[in-house]
């Protein structure tokens, strides 16, 4: 899905911390636009995309600020994810989350 070693951290009151990665190290072509947009009053309006990979499709599950406000512009060009919408992280080989498998 990404790989990068050039991954910026953001780390906001109440949230883990977000990987905001260079649109050059996603598999861009396994997202897919969506209609669905949020506001942040720090960095802006977010743009999201539907994540389809190994069979399975996360609805919403990334997201990017196509023109964040100044004080955010380090993360323009870059794409984010949803920690419990992907099914591994992983850094340097080790992994740092594993969501648990569906079951029905």
């Amino acid at each position: 899905m990404a790989d990068s070693d050039r991954a910026l951290v953001l780390e906001e009151t109440r949230h883990a911390p977000t990987f905001y990665i260079p649109r050059d190290d996603v598999r861009m072509e396994l997202l897919t636009p969506t209609e669905h947009r949020t506001y942040c009053p720090f960095k802006g309006n977010a743009s999201y995309w539907t994540v389809a990979a190994g069979g399975r499709t996360a609805e919403n599950a990334a997201w990017s600020y196509e023109d964040p406000y100044d004080e955010s512009r380090a993360i323009a060009g870059h794409v984010a994810f949803y920690w419990d919408r992907m099914d591994g992280w992983y850094e340097d080989e080790a992994e740092l989350f594993a969501r648990a498998a569906d079951t029905d």
